[in-house]
């Protein structure tokens, strides 16, 4: 199921021990367009201290409750790595991050997660102390380069709110938001409003349409074209986005779903 990032702002999030604050932001990856850490405001009780939880750590959610449980002590984030989360987030910090809870790196594999597709699949992986037995960094296609670890390949999903969206023959909107799949933590869509441009509505385009973004000139270039984006399917936040209507969307830009990435093309006219 796909869930609005506007949604999980402020749920709770409840270590194994008390809350430990509320969801203030979201760093992504802006390599594979997965949320990789949860920003945490941990309030009075760490001083407003901004911290860093990975989806590795989160539990069954309580969606009705909007509380992110997390498998966690308020001890081990007052002892975590101190980190500016005004600041780009670089590679070594994500190492330390790590480190000390003792997960392993997620970009040591083919997968969203290490091999997998799931943060809670590398919980298993986790080693009994914290910093042993890690393997070099690696990218995601496993091949075993190294990576610069000054990087800072992760970005704020708040960031992105506002981005103006450029078709391949000229501007057709702005991100007004992102919608997050509940088990991969996975990107799967940015929200367009288009209303500046037409008299027009929500519509959603998946980031493997993405031609490149520009975080200095704010605007995210994407592989279609005005018209195929003006007569997309509206996107209606008050109706749940199931397969089906996500198989529609797919249909009417000439795509294959991010579901069947392995299987026969089924829709061979591009409207690109």
């Amino acid at each position: 199921m796909l869930r609005s990032m506007n949604d999980l702002e402020s749920y709770a999030i409840r270590a194994t021990d008390g809350d430990l604050g509320h969801v203030k932001d979201f760093y992504f990856d802006d390599r594979a367009w997965v949320i990789r850490y949860l920003v945490v405001d941990t309030g009075n009780w760490l001083s407003n201290r901004k911290v860093l939880i990975s989806p590795i750590a989160v539990d069954r959610p309580d969606w009705a409750g909007k509380v992110l449980p997390v498998s966690i002590t308020k001890e081990q984030v007052r002892n975590s790595p101190g980190i500016d989360t005004d600041k780009p987030v670089s590679r070594q910090h994500e190492m330390d991050h790590l480190g000390y809870f003792g997960y392993p790196y997620y970009w040591g594999g083919s997968g969203l997660w290490g091999m997998g597709a799931h943060p809670s699949s590398m919980r298993t992986m986790a080693h009994d102390r914290p910093g042993s037995g890690r393997d070099e960094p690696r990218d995601r296609t496993g091949s075993g380069s190294a990576l610069d670890n000054n990087d800072p390949h992760l970005r704020s999903c708040q960031e992105i709110l506002g981005y103006h969206i450029k078709a391949t023959d000229g501007d057709i909107g702005h991100v007004q938001g992102l919608l997050v799949e509940e088990d991969t933590w996975a990107i799967r869509y940015i929200v367009v409003e288009t209303s500046h441009w037409w008299s027009g509505h929500l519509v959603l385009i998946a980031p493997e349409w993405i031609r490149h973004v520009s975080w200095a000139e704010n605007t995210v270039a994407v592989n279609l074209r005005r018209q195929a984006v003006k007569g997309a399917p509206p996107y209606d936040s008050a109706v749940e986005l199931d397969r089906m209507l996500e198989m529609d969307i797919y249909r009417h830009y000439g795509r294959n779903g991010y579901w069947a990435e392995h299987e026969e093309p089924e829709f061979m006219i591009s409207k690109r």
